[in-house]
């Protein structure tokens, strides 16, 4: 498989963002299909916010398995699971390319994984040779809208593109969803979008907050720097940029989301 690199990383920035994403805000498309007793994986689960309010949502005779390549990330997963107190989820770390063989799933979710893969499609096969549904959501960077957009902002959304790029990944993988899908196999494919809008003070306070961090301590600098993307100043200017975003009543911005449930 062609290697690709994990453009966020697993800063505490990153992954406290990552661990606020529920069904509702984030797979929002996928609940309407949910129901009592399903078994669900989750690939590329991260810190299993989604995983376990899918667990909560197909109840204790069902069963969510997130799997993740960061032995890191599966154990804060665990411990988030152990928290909640959530008995019908597990997590291990392991393969998008070869998931759970030997293994069959109602449902095969996964939530801005695609995007940092270098084979998508290959992936989504594996996903259809063990899933009789597989759902995937995933964003479309350049599609990004900010207001008031700054020019370290826009610069941002452009090295977002890039950087995925560079990394092996596509930042505009949303918008490929369907395509990839088709050429893995599947006889059918419905698709449409879903949206994050961040406006609000603590939603400003949110997305902003964190890419104050992001810019300088995570993998967003490590890749920025090793790609030639943007140096120590303009990383510096981009924080600041969304410190300023953050403080404005007027700030708003939308990120477009591509969703596929693909089936057969």
């Amino acid at each position: 498989m062609t290697a690709a690199t994990y453009s966020h990383g697993h800063h505490a920035s990153v992954v406290g963002a990552h661990a606020a994403r529920t069904v509702a805000n984030s797979a929002a498309y996928l609940s309407p299909l949910l129901e009592p007793g399903m078994r669900i994986l989750d690939v590329g689960c991260g810190p299993g916010s989604i995983t376990i309010d899918l667990a909560r949502r197909v109840g204790e005779r069902g069963l969510v398995v997130g799997i993740d390549a960061s032995a890191e990330v599966v154990e804060t997963a665990r411990d988030a699971a152990a928290e909640a107190r959530v008995a019908n989820v597990e997590f291990h770390v392991g393969d998008a390319y070869a998931p759970t063989p030997g293994e069959r799933w109602d449902v095969v979710h996964a939530h801005q994984v695609l995007q940092h893969l270098g084979e998508p499609v290959a992936a989504l096969a594996a996903w259809r040779a063990v899933g009789d549904l597989v759902a995937a959501r995933d964003v479309v960077y350049s599609a990004t809208t900010i207001h008031p957009l700054l020019p370290e902002l826009a610069r941002w959304r452009d090295i977002m593109v890039a950087l995925q790029a560079a990394n092996g990944g596509d930042g505009d993988a949303g918008a490929k969803l369907k395509s990839w899908a088709r050429a893995a196999g599947f006889a059918s494919v419905e698709t449409d979008v879903e949206t994050w809008c961040f406006e609000s003070p603590g939603g400003r306070a949110f997305w902003g907050g964190q890419w104050v961090e992001r810019a300088l301590h995570s993998a967003f600098a490590d890749g920025t720097e090793r790609h030639g993307l943007a140096d120590a100043a303009e990383r510096q200017a981009i924080s600041d940029a969304w410190a300023a975003w953050r403080d404005d009543e007027d700030g708003w911005m939308a990120m477009l989301h591509g969703w596929i449930l693909a089936r057969g």
